[in-house]
């Protein structure tokens, strides 16, 4: 404790304080920080202040200069309707306020909450181990790919993925890579689809770890993926797929086709779409368990024999020598992943069923519209689709994306002459508006 004059929290002395100093040469605490003149506080912030009436007037002012779009955007980011019981059970004071679950006497719903999120994820992937959670699936993917650096018996460093993914999802593998020493290659694609036969040629036994997704970053279901597990089993890889958890709902359980790891955007449920705000999953063979970034929530028996929850598994660094961490995901991702367990309870299992299905055959249905229009094909890909699909049109796809924002729609411009297009049951209702105004721009 500190003397009299100080606090708990930061229990040195002021003689403590100088002897410090003194030792290091420095005759201050402001002489340890390098703080630009251009961005140091000096003492005034520079707003004016205004009352709670004005702040709200501003605020509308600036949100009202928002484009009033209907999105019909996907790639990796995917709106659903949100139940209101997610919120009205998230934003309960104990849960909304809760840090980490240290103290398991005093935490058990939470916790429950948690282990119920991990055991949908185990039932939707067929992997033993999911953890709660990880940011987004960025993060994920590259946290899959040190893990498999860690665990993989060989001195291979290369990372093969598709050609097709998401710009910004490569980015974020590329920063975890480059900080353990890998190297990432693309793989080609055919038809929207993985290329098996080229991935074959090219793993070896420099592979580490083979990435593929289902569905794909152009939203078509992969067709081979006991192949591509078979191709990175023979090269003693791990096998990460990506996906999110309503497609898995109708789409083949990862584990029946070889997956290791499972990865991708959990936030597909108990989030609105944020462009930037996630949820990643994060499940696993039981042979990685210790090797899980993150935390696990498990169940065991208290003082009483009665069922209990506790936090199994810390790798965080700050509970363990930080080489031995597996990583430094914070907490507040556990009140995302409640908010998704909300949600999945909510529909219950045949209503995420049913949701699966219906982002199959709304993108079909709004595919065969758009296809039906002079100087259009859709689907580009002769694939079974989920949620989203690419559009070839004759005129320049810029063109005609911008064209239909000024039309009140927001597609994206994959390429000179490609549109995508994302259906969900947020935007199914404006899709005879879509057609039309799509009809009308081309």
């Amino acid at each position: 404790m500190s003397g009299a004059d100080g606090t708990p929290y930061a229990p040195h002395t002021d003689a403590e304080t100088a002897a410090m100093l003194a030792e290091i040469g420095v005759d201050d605490e402001e002489a340890l920080f390098d703080i630009p003149d251009a961005v140091a506080f000096d003492g005034e912030f520079g707003i004016e202040p205004r009352s709670e009436r004005e702040i709200r007037e501003e605020c509308s002012r600036i949100f009202a200069r928002n484009d009033d779009l209907v999105e019909f955007l996907g790639r990796g980011h995917y709106g659903h309707y949100v139940p209101s019981v997610v919120d009205h059970l998230a934003d309960r004071a104990e849960f909304l306020t809760s840090y980490t679950q240290y103290q398991p006497e005093v935490s058990q719903g939470f916790l429950q909450a948690l282990f119920e999120y991990q055991s949908m994820l185990v039932e939707l992937t067929g992997l033993p181990v999911a953890n709660c959670s990880m940011y987004d699936a960025a993060t994920a993917l590259g946290e899959a790919a040190t893990l498999a650096d860690r665990v993989r018996s060989t001195t291979g460093d290369t990372v093969l993925v598709p050609e097709q993914l998401r710009e910004g999802k490569r980015a974020v593998l590329e920063n975890y890579c480059a900080g353990a020493g890998l190297t990432i290659e693309p793989y080609p694609m055919a038809d929207g689809n993985a290329d098996v036969d080229a991935l074959a040629d090219r793993a070896g036994d420099d592979v580490v770890m083979v990435y593929a997704e289902n569905p794909t970053v152009r939203g078509c279901i992969e067709e081979r993926l006991a192949a591509i597990g078979e191709v990175a089993a023979d090269a003693d890889a791990l096998f990460t797929l990506g996906s999110d958890p309503v497609s898995l709902a109708v789409l083949q359980e990862p584990a029946s086709v070889g997956a290791d790891v499972v990865v991708g955007e959990a936030g597909a449920l108990g989030l609105p779409t944020a462009y930037g705000m996630g949820l990643g999953l994060f499940a696993c063979s039981d042979a990685f368990l210790r090797q899980v970034p993150g935390r696990l929530v498990g169940a065991a028996t208290d003082a009483a024999g009665d069922r209990a929850f506790t936090l199994t598994l810390q790798t965080r660094e700050q509970h363990i020598r930080k080489e031995r961490a597996t990583s430094n995901i914070c907490t507040n991702q556990a009140w995302v992943a409640l908010r998704a367990a909300i949600h999945a309870a909510t529909l219950g299992p045949d209503g995420l069923v049913d949701l699966a299905n219906d982002c199959v055959t709304e993108a079909a249905a709004l595919a065969d519209r758009i296809d039906a229009i002079d100087g259009a094909v859709a689907p580009v890909h002769d694939r079974h689709h989920v949620r989203e699909f690419v559009v070839h049109v004759d005129q320049p796809a810029a063109a005609i994306a911008s064209d239909l924002e000024a039309e009140g729609f927001a597609v994206h411009t994959v390429d000179e002459h490609l549109l995508q297009v994302c259906v969900t049951d947020l935007n199914a209702g404006q899709t005879d508006a879509f057609v039309a105004a799509f009809e009308e721009v081309i």
